[in-house]
């Protein structure tokens, strides 16, 4: 993958998270800001859920209460390079954790 595409397929899925966000009717509020290369979801607790573009690798990174994940883009999905897991289940598990209530994408 090039920088051009790289920067395609994020820029893609930041955009959905943000549009997910902006549309979720849950029962607590996620605000949800967008600055360059990295998004940040804040709670109503004060804690943060990080997303963040690293082009070198082109990875997606996240960074949540229980640690931090990096992904590579592989067969159309974001993919945990330690775990497998996918960039969506993480991500709502992280979600769910910390607004203390049911997500999923």
């Amino acid at each position: 993958m090039n920088d051009s595409e790289f920067h395609q397929i994020a820029d893609k899925m930041m955009s959905s998270i943000e549009e997910y966000l902006d549309n979720y009717d849950g029962d607590t509020d996620i605000d949800c800001e967008s600055n360059g290369n990295v998004m940040t979801l804040s709670f109503e607790d004060g804690s943060k859920i990080i997303i963040n573009r690293q082009e070198p690798f082109h990875q997606i990174w996240l960074a949540t209460k229980r640690g931090g994940y990096h992904y590579d883009y592989k067969n159309d999905n974001w993919v945990c390079v330690r775990s497998g897991q996918l960039f969506t289940d993480m991500l709502a598990e992280a979600i769910a954790f910390q607004s203390g209530g049911a997500f999923t994408f």
